[in-house]
């Protein structure tokens, strides 16, 4: 159903079964999927929105990229499935590097205000609490917390399953798994709560604490403290994704925890 107000470019696509609201604009170079919802006044161009989808009234979508480097180059936005987007988010589309993509993926919720700059990347399941604000090129993992009015600086990384509390802001990458609070969000432990809900066992998630610990300790530089990790402590997937995005960062990774250290998993259950 698409509402007599609203107001189509003849090159868009739009599931028989969507719903585009009152006073909708959607502008060159769009594809909408089934049962997704634009519900009013958004602006939408340059963009791929997948099924199911919530498109909240002043939404803006696939606009021009904040890069003074931009000259009109046919870049886009894609959007997966069954993802909730509020009011007054912006999503701008890619510069021309990369792939020319900015990508949001399925059941993501990108709450008000929110902004996704040019060439960001956030995986399935991420959730960006009302005016979080993402520099152009962040990757933001599977399953990532981001608290409200929180700054993150373009090329960043978030990894997967972290959670960072709000009013943050960070330069460098933030460790998968991690609970984060300040400015910037050093580690303070492991997001227990998220690796229980995932079915993580107790004894994986007490191996992920003590590499956590070695980490984020002042006794030993992070190459040290992945020698260690690796020779002492059983290895799993979350250990190695963690090595890895330590091993692999370019901005650096923030680890070093406030004096008053990480809240262990010890008495956690």
């Amino acid at each position: 159903m698409i509402d007599k107000t609203a107001i189509i470019h003849p090159s868009a696509q739009i599931a028989e079964d969507a719903i585009i609201g009152p006073y909708v604009v959607i502008g060159e170079n769009v594809k909408i999927g089934s049962k997704t919802r634009v519900i009013s006044n958004a602006h939408i161009e340059y963009a791929e929105i997948g099924e199911r989808c919530t498109i909240s009234p002043f939404t803006t979508i696939g606009s021009e990229p904040q890069d003074l480097g931009y000259k009109g180059e046919p870049t886009k936005v894609i959007i997966g499935d069954d993802t909730i987007i509020k009011e007054n988010v912006t999503v701008h589309r890619g510069a021309a590097c990369g792939d020319f993509t900015t990508r949001i993926g399925n059941k993501c919720l990108l709450m008000v205000g929110s902004h996704v700059a040019h060439n960001c990347v956030l995986d399935d399941q991420v959730i960006l609490a009302n005016l979080v604000t993402l520099g152009g090129h962040v990757h933001v993992g599977f399953g990532a917390f981001v608290g409200g009015m929180s700054v993150f600086h373009q090329n960043i990384r978030i990894g997967d399953m972290a959670i960072i509390s709000g009013f943050s802001a960070s330069r460098q990458d933030i460790l998968p798994y991690s609970k984060g609070e300040g400015r910037p969000p050093v580690p303070r432990g492991l997001n227990v709560v998220a690796l229980k809900r995932r079915g993580v066992s107790q004894e994986i998630r007490t191996n992920m604490n003590e590499a956590f610990k070695l980490l984020i300790s002042d006794e030993y530089n992070t190459t040290q403290a992945i020698e260690k990790i690796q020779a002492e402590i059983p290895t799993n997937e979350y250990i190695e994704k963690m090595i890895e995005f330590v091993k692999s960062s370019k901005r650096g990774v923030l680890l070093k925890s406030h004096k008053s250290g990480h809240e262990s998993l010890e008495s956690e259950e």
